[in-house]
């Protein structure tokens, strides 16, 4: 009898697995419990840590190494992807490399105050490079501050680069430099690869969604989603027409406004998605990105069933994570799709609207966790032999 044919193809398990890492770990345990099965990795990223390594495996290029501003103002060190084909150079970057969480002690971790200033910076690195086409993946930042702090780097005058909490009031005066910023910017083909598809403003947007885990208190949250409404609604006044898509049309700013703060993906990386809207970027979902760019479908199409996973599977990621492309691809073949996961916070019912039919906790309890923490590959392992028993023949 012929062994199942598996697919392996995870995100990152947050800081502690790269996705290919955490794709090897798979696969060699899966090996161990099943030697008969075929077993292929696949490693993915859905815009957020791991964008540019896992772009870097497929696409091949050049990582040209840079020095960018991190979230609380000091260098942090980062990479840019440049590809050359037929069409031009772009460059691939990943903000989280300018402001992940990861760079903010968690004692000082305030999206108040975190700026995105960084990812101007990659920006800039990208276009001197010769970049006529940037993609930026967006995804796991400290930062709450819908790009203002980017758009500071890039030439816009004012309290800018200091954090979300100083957008509060901030009026369409305030901006009168934001058009020849965007104007700047007309030359470059801009793609914001998004890891959530999120508007910027309301329950799940920027502020409420994601500013707690950035260290927000719920009153610092519900003043972010404040600070950052002012914000919203003033660019597009200060923009006016040039965020007008048909002028015959007769839209109104306020009716730009809206449309591009309910913009799925506007709210990803603490608003950076609508920064980049600002300079005439196209939001994409970032896991369909990469798993267009790693030939995803085919490799599915030929598995007999599809593991993916990441560190903590929640609400999120059913709104455009890693886990839930995966599984819409594979539910179009016929194939089944497995979850593992560092911690399992969604119930079945949301799992078989997602079209995962079954999802696998590494911590199986909240006192697991820490260990798990501990020895990530080892826990993942572990976790994995009896996943891989289950499902094999």
């Amino acid at each position: 009898m012929h062994g199942v044919h598996v697919l392996i193809a995870p995100d990152s398990f947050g800081s502690s697995l790269t996705a290919a890492q955490a794709a090897d770990t798979v696969a060699a345990a899966w090996r161990e419990a099943a030697p008969g099965d075929d077993v292929r990795t696949c490693p993915l990223a859905d815009g957020g840590p791991g964008f540019v390594d896992t772009l870097h495996a497929t696409l091949g290029g050049d990582l040209v190494p840079v020095t960018v501003t991190g979230p609380l103002g000091d260098p942090a060190p980062a990479v840019l992807l440049v590809v050359d084909d037929p069409s031009g150079r772009t460059a691939y970057v990943e903000s989280a490399q300018a402001v992940g969480l990861p760079l903010v002690p968690v004692d000082r971790r305030d999206p108040t105050r975190t700026t995105s200033r960084g990812v101007g910076d990659l920006l800039l690195a990208a276009r001197e490079s010769g970049a006529t086409r940037v993609v930026v993946g967006l995804g796991g930042s400290a930062t709450n501050d819908a790009g203002a702090g980017m758009l500071a780097a890039l030439g816009l005058a004012g309290r800018f680069g200091r954090g979300g909490g100083a957008l509060a009031g901030t009026t369409q005066a305030d901006l009168a430099d934001l058009p020849a910023v965007r104007a700047a910017w007309s030359g470059t083909q801009l793609v914001a690869a998004t890891d959530v598809d999120v508007p910027l403003l309301g329950l799940h947007g920027a502020s409420a969604g994601f500013a707690p885990q950035k260290g927000a208190t719920p009153e610092q949250a519900q003043d972010l989603e404040r600070a950052l409404g002012d914000f919203a609604h003033a660019a597009a006044a200060a923009l006016g027409d040039a965020l007008r898509p048909d002028l015959l049309s007769g839209s109104r700013p306020s009716s730009a406004a809206s449309r591009l703060v309910s913009a799925p993906g506007a709210g990803a990386a603490g608003g950076l998605g609508f920064g980049l809207s600002l300079l005439g970027a196209r939001l994409v979902p970032g896991a369909a990105f990469v798993a267009d760019r790693t030939g995803l479908d085919a490799r599915v199409a030929a598995a007999d069933v599809v593991v993916t996973g990441e560190g903590r599977f929640d609400w999120q990621s059913l709104h455009g994570k890693v886990a839930a492309e995966v599984a819409s691809r594979a539910l179009a073949h016929g194939v089944p799709t497995v979850v593992l996961a560092g911690e399992v916070l969604v119930g079945r019912r949301e799992l078989s609207a997602a079209g995962i039919s079954a999802a696998y906790a590494v911590a199986e309890h909240p006192a697991d966790v820490e260990a798990a923490l501990a020895d990530p590959v080892g826990s993942l392992r572990e976790r994995a032999l009896r996943v891989a028993r289950t499902w094999s023949r």
